[in-house]
Formats: structure tokens, sequence, C-alpha cells
């Protein structure tokens, strides 16, 4: 049974209002990874925090701009999950292992960053996108700078590196087509063939390959 966070108490002072709309979205989150991305509408929410619609675009303007905001926290704990799992010298393969792992633990994440380009994007105020652009360039820096040096990268190369890898994730987990099929028992060329659909390892060998090359032309050029 799905839980109702009833925000009944109208915000008054500019503290009370944003405390309100963390709220919102604390409510929106849960119930995004409920119900998912299709499902989610704003009139489900307003009876799920107990104020009105209208009131709850007073907090955003539409659904996606919730989405967008939602991103932007999701963004920033990937950030800082996956730069803690960094150190001096790793290898590509196990730097793409622990990105691909940070991105899957987040649930709010991969989903609207599948999303975020062709829907979310085009459906908010271009002033919020632009904010949002803005955290992404801040985050990429981070994660960057951690990346120049684990992967022994130049800032530009490790720039790269970092772009690269979100346009990859991208497409690797929207070709995710690998059954859900994990307690069944299956012959072994069964589950091989399985397996080879799955995005991980379609992400990591792929991703490892980009490494490589940016690090090689990166030897070339200096």
């Amino acid at each position: 049974m799905s839980s109702v966070v009833v925000i009944n108490q109208r915000a008054r002072s500019a503290e009370q209002k944003a405390l309100r709309r963390q709220e919102v979205l604390r409510a929106a989150e849960s119930y995004f990874q409920e119900v998912g991305f299709e499902a989610f509408s704003m009139a489900q929410l307003a009876t799920k925090t107990g104020i009105a619609k209208g009131t709850l675009y007073l907090y955003f303007k539409t659904r996606e701009e919730i989405f967008l905001t939602l991103y932007d926290q999701s963004l920033i704990r990937w950030s800082s999950a996956f730069i803690a799992t960094l150190s001096e010298d790793m290898t590509s393969n196990a730097y793409a292992q622990s990105l691909y792992k940070t991105t899957h633990t987040d649930g709010v994440f991969l989903p609207l960053l599948i999303r975020l380009e062709h829907v979310i994007e085009h459906n908010v105020a271009i002033p919020r996108l632009i904010e949002s652009k803005r955290v992404f360039m801040q985050q990429v820096d981070a994660v960057a700078k951690v990346t120049s040096s684990a992967l022994a990268l130049g800032t530009a190369q490790a720039n790269e590196v970092v772009k690269t890898m979100g346009v990859l994730l991208i497409g690797a987990t929207q070709t995710d087509q690998r059954p859900a099929l994990d307690n069944e028992v299956l012959p072994a060329d069964v589950q091989h063939l399985i397996t080879s659909f799955s995005s991980e390892p379609l992400f990591v060998k792929n991703a490892v390959r980009i490494i490589e090359s940016i690090r090689a032309e990166a030897l070339s050029n200096g």
C-alpha cells in the first residue's frame, strides 16, 4: 500500500516555502520510484501530499520541472558516490565497472537520465534549463577532476571520458534486452546468450575501448 505524505500547513515565509518545496520533492521521488515515469501525475502527487493541485503548481510549473529537479539531485548524489570509489592508477575496467554500478544504485538517476534530453528538457522554462545545465557542468568538472588522477589523463581527456561515458550509459541502458529470468535454471548456452544482451557487459566493454582510445590519443599527441 502506498503512503500518503500530508502537507497541510500553509507556507508563509521564504524559509517555510523552501522547506515545503523540499517536502514535495521527497514525496515526488517516493511516488516516482513507486509508479515510474509514465504513470506519474501531478494530480496524484497532490493527493499524496495533501495539498491542492493548484498549490502544487506554485512550486513546480510542470511535471517535467519536478523530474528535472529530481534529476539534478540524483546527479549530485551519484557524482559523490562515484568519486568516493575512485583511486589513483585505476584500470579502465575497474573505472567502467564502478561507474556502471554506482549509476544503477540510485533508483531515480538512470530512469530520468534516459528521458532527459528528449522529453524532460523540452517541457521546462529556459531559465530552469540553464540552471540545470550549470549543475551538470559543475558535476562533470568534479568527476573529471578525480577521473584525471584515477586514469592518469589530462584535464581535457578526463572531461571527454566523463561526457562520453554518459552518452554510452544512456545507449547501453536503453538497449538492455535481457528478460527477467534471474531465478530460472537455464542451459549454459541460453544463459550466455541472455547475458550477452545485458547492459552491463555492453557498457563496460565499450567504455574500456573508449577510455583506452582517449588515453592512446593523448599519448600520441604528447
